[in-house]
């Protein structure tokens, strides 16, 4: 997988303001309007992605994936919420997106933080090391598929006994 980003030519870079245009491009292309709808988007209403800890994928000068990242709470515990993760649909199957996740997880770390936590496809997510949080544990502030919220402990027990409203801490 590795050869097959090398041959891209990309690189990896936290995001700025001025790939703002770029991301809203890429994710109304890979998500379209419904995005909008979203249990995850009505959290980022109240608590804005970090591009701090928000990464861009670019091929020669244009932005190609990015996945983002919030920081929330869970109830009482802390965590952030990744997504949207999108990659043009020219550049799918590559490694890009499994790359900038790997790439948000260890930011993420870095930066100090203990977990994340997102409403995804289990059979992309969980080969990198998500796994479902107990059902009923985290309220999303509108209806999402419970088997769907994943979580990656950056620190061991990180999400133990988590329970609680998903919003801004």
């Amino acid at each position: 997988m590795l050869s097959l980003l090398q041959d891209l030519d990309l690189r990896f870079d936290a995001e700025t303001p001025d790939h703002g245009p770029a991301i809203e491009a890429i994710s109304a292309e890979a998500f379209g309007p419904g995005r909008f709808v979203r249990a995850a988007e009505r959290v980022r209403e109240t608590a804005p992605h970090d591009p701090a800890l928000s990464v861009v994928a670019i091929l020669r000068g244009e932005v190609v994936g990015s996945v983002r990242q919030t920081r929330i709470a869970i109830g009482g515990t802390p965590a952030l919420m990744l997504g949207p993760l999108a990659v043009r649909p020219a550049f799918k199957k590559r490694g890009i997106g499994r790359t900038l996740l790997g790439l948000a997880a260890e930011v993420a770390a870095t930066a100090g933080e203990r977990a994340i936590f997102l409403v995804g496809d289990r059979a992309y997510y969980m080969p990198l090391g998500y796994r479902p949080l107990p059902v009923g544990s985290v309220r999303m502030p509108a209806p999402v598929d419970e088997s769907r919220i994943l979580g990656l402990e950056l620190v061991p027990g990180a999400f133990a006994g988590v329970c609680g409203a998903v919003g801004p801490r």
